[in-house]
């Protein structure tokens, strides 16, 4: 029979310990949560996912007024089953899933959407990107360029926000992303101006102002050098 289910929990602040037969994976949606598992001890808040393996023995607490998405599941993907770490983070697309599995699970009780909402919380968890382990002042990083990527994310100003010189903070952020920090800006911007091509209707020179270009003929440029076709071609 399937354990696969996802639900809303919080827990008291007095320690426990215990295991179970599945897997499962705990999402802070408010508050943090102290846990020891396998090689990790520490906290984890929202934005991270700690994972707790089938068999694994697990001590936690948390303040009453915390919430957690709970997760327990049968089979993990790939790149979660292969992780390194028993804490990850999550990207933005899956935080705001869960956001929203909160807000159905807390409406109604519907079989039927639950299995459909676990199906789509999958398939986001196997699209996480965690082959890498990211120096936790990157993380911080990574997170203020990811709110606004329609910014200009310069490497002095970011350096500060990680307590870093320039320096230190071209090296660590390319040893822990494999990209320097302006490769990494690209990307995300490409990523979201692809996605605003291809699922709604906003115009290309909005499209470009949204994703960090001020002008739309170099938006374009960069567009067809990251993926070989001009932005108004993709659309066809």
């Amino acid at each position: 029979m399937s354990t696969n289910r996802i639900s809303i929990r919080s827990y008291t602040n007095q320690m426990r310990s215990h295991f179970h037969d599945y897997h499962q994976l705990v999402l802070p949606l408010q508050g943090t949560i102290e846990i020891h598992v396998g090689k990790f001890t520490g906290l984890v808040s929202v934005g991270d996912c700690v994972i707790i393996k089938a068999g694994q023995k697990h001590t936690f607490h948390a303040n009453e007024n915390a919430r957690f998405i709970v997760v327990d599941i049968d089979v993990l993907p790939d790149n979660i089953n292969g992780s390194a770490s028993e804490k990850v983070s999550i990207d933005i697309p899956l935080f705001s899933f869960i956001q929203f599995v909160e807000s159905q699970l807390n409406s109604q009780v519907n079989q039927h959407l639950e299995s459909m909402m676990f199906d789509l919380f999958y398939q986001l968890l196997a699209l996480q990107p965690l082959s890498q382990k990211v120096d936790k002042r990157i993380e911080k990083v990574i997170s203020i360029i990811t709110q606004d990527v329609s910014k200009t994310h310069l490497n002095q100003a970011l350096a500060k926000h990680a307590c870093l010189s320039v320096t230190q903070f071209k090296k660590i952020f390319k040893d822990s992303t494999g990209l320097t920090c302006q490769q990494y800006l690209t990307k995300l911007r490409m990523e979201k101006a692809k996605a605003l091509i291809t699922h709604t209707d906003t115009p290309i020179s909005i499209v470009s102002e949204l994703c960090g270009y001020q002008g739309q003929s170099a938006f374009c440029r960069k567009f067809k050098q990251y993926y070989s076709v001009t932005p108004k071609a993709f659309i066809h």
